[in-house]
């Protein structure tokens, strides 16, 4: 496997959290610019406290990687500043097209409106776009945890820029606790609006969920899908009607979804013919990048050059965009691969 091949390939990344993707020397920097009190006084321990290093002891260790980004993500400065960057941290990493996701909801704390959330992080998207060479879009998440209507009121601000740089809306959070069929209300709003839905769903053993996100919610798109193998009538249902999974082995493995990239199911799906695309979930929290994340699946699960390619594309296919970006970023990948 010629390894150039995947550095240099036009990759996509359809499932990225923005408040998991903060580089740490800006997250550094700001806790300190706002006076956080926090115990770590230097860079290399704070990275102890925003990034999983070694091996991670749950869920719980895992989410509490979130809790200094959300502080600092509160005013309209830090949000552009943090997007903008993560749009440059994907241009090296050869992303050519990135989909942003996060809760506006978790930014309001310090009094800024839904709006000014949204139009932060679109600001730097588009500040991000003019100096990189890459394209960015937004994908708004409802939380499990929180009221059906506060579902509804994210649809209703995911319709409202929609034309504004905004894909699709996404159900995000504690998936045991709270089934996909809690906020079925807020989500046919969102296919009456005709938006595009992607739901979390099968990340943490629950099956049946990726069924009712698809059934009953519209998901056009899983993320995760990691336990579909549970239940080999819900790998028919995906490789029937084609709906992508946004696969993120290093987040998997962090949270115990899986053991290893060995034992990830990513490449008995892309055989069985599922559309598997491949994703970093959060680049900080998950210490990793897209390029190390293709570099040890090829090399733990020996994927041939053909297996890498299917996955690039089926990932340019997936896109929350046009079929004219769609085939220009396909060409852009034959180029590379035919080299």
């Amino acid at each position: 496997m010629d390894f150039n091949k995947i550095k240099h390939a036009p990759k996509t990344e359809l499932h990225c959290h923005l408040d998991g993707s903060v580089r740490v020397e800006t997250l550094f920097e700001l806790v300190l610019k706002e006076g956080l009190d926090i115990e770590e006084k230097d860079l290399d321990s704070f990275q102890e406290r925003v990034k999983i290093k070694g091996d991670c002891d749950s869920l719980k260790e895992y989410l509490n990687k979130f809790v200094i980004p959300s502080m600092v993500m509160q005013t309209r400065e830090n949000i552009k500043r943090i997007t903008k960057e993560l749009l440059e941290d994907a241009s090296k990493d050869g992303i050519r097209y990135i989909e942003i996701r996060f809760a506006p909801l978790l930014h309001v704390n310090k009094g800024l409106s839904l709006e000014e959330v949204v139009e932060a992080v679109l600001d730097g998207v588009k500040e991000g776009e003019k100096e990189f060479n890459i394209i960015g879009r937004v994908i708004l998440c409802c939380m499990r945890h929180m009221e059906p209507k506060d579902s509804k009121t994210i649809v209703e601000l995911t319709n409202k820029y929609k034309d504004k740089g905004v894909v699709a809306v996404d159900l995000a959070g504690n998936e045991e606790d709270f089934p996909p069929e809690l906020h079925k209300e807020a989500f046919h709003m969102a296919k009456e609006y005709g938006l595009n839905i992607t739901i979390h769903a099968g990340e943490t053993g629950i099956e049946n969920n990726i069924v009712k996100s698809i059934d009953i919610l519209g998901a056009s798109r899983i993320g995760h899908g990691v336990y579909a193998y549970k239940n080999e009538n819900i790998v028919n249902l995906l490789r029937e009607r084609q709906i992508p999974l946004e696969i993120c082995i290093k987040s998997n493995i962090d949270t115990k979804a899986t053991e290893s990239y060995k034992t990830h199911p990513i490449k008995e799906y892309l055989d069985k013919g599922l559309k598997v695309t491949l994703n970093t979930d959060n680049r900080t929290v998950s210490d990793i990048s897209l390029t190390e994340e293709y570099y040890n699946l090829i090399e733990n699960q020996h994927l041939s050059e053909e297996d890498a390619y299917s996955i690039i594309k089926n990932g340019i296919n997936s896109i929350f965009e046009s079929d004219s970006i769609k085939h220009k970023l396909s060409t852009e990948l034959r180029e590379v691969w035919d080299r």
